[in-house]
């Protein structure tokens, strides 16, 4: 696949997951620091991972929904959980998403810190 079409096919993931406006206002958003980088993503997050096959778009948004939360990255965690576009997640999805990092995201964490140190 060559970079124009996979810049076309990113931006249609975009505008499908995240909606025309959250889109459009990202695309005002860019200057001549951001652009290269905004089009990186738009290519190859958009462009190769989200037009993959194997997972629809509501398993995707799970899987990056509980990556934010891993990452502590509440901005992308907002972007992500927004009930907007295809994959659309409701309240208690979410709900169940934290629930589920609560215990992966902290209990090996604290596992690992339990053992007796050497």
């Amino acid at each position: 696949m060559d970079d124009h079409k996979r810049r076309d096919d990113g931006m249609t993931q975009r505008r499908k997951v995240l909606g025309n406006e959250w889109v459009d206002k990202s695309i005002k958003n860019r200057n001549a620091f951001n652009t290269d980088f905004q089009d990186l993503i738009t290519r190859y997050a958009w462009g190769d991972i989200w037009t993959r096959p194997h997972f629809d778009h509501r398993t995707r948004r799970v899987l990056v929904i509980g990556t934010m939360v891993a990452l502590g990255q509440w901005d992308e965690f907002r972007c992500s959980a927004r009930r907007t576009g295809r994959g659309r997640l409701h309240a208690d999805d979410i709900k169940e998403i934290i629930l589920q990092q609560a215990i992966y995201c902290g209990v090996p964490a604290a596992n690992h810190a339990s053992r007796k140190p050497a």
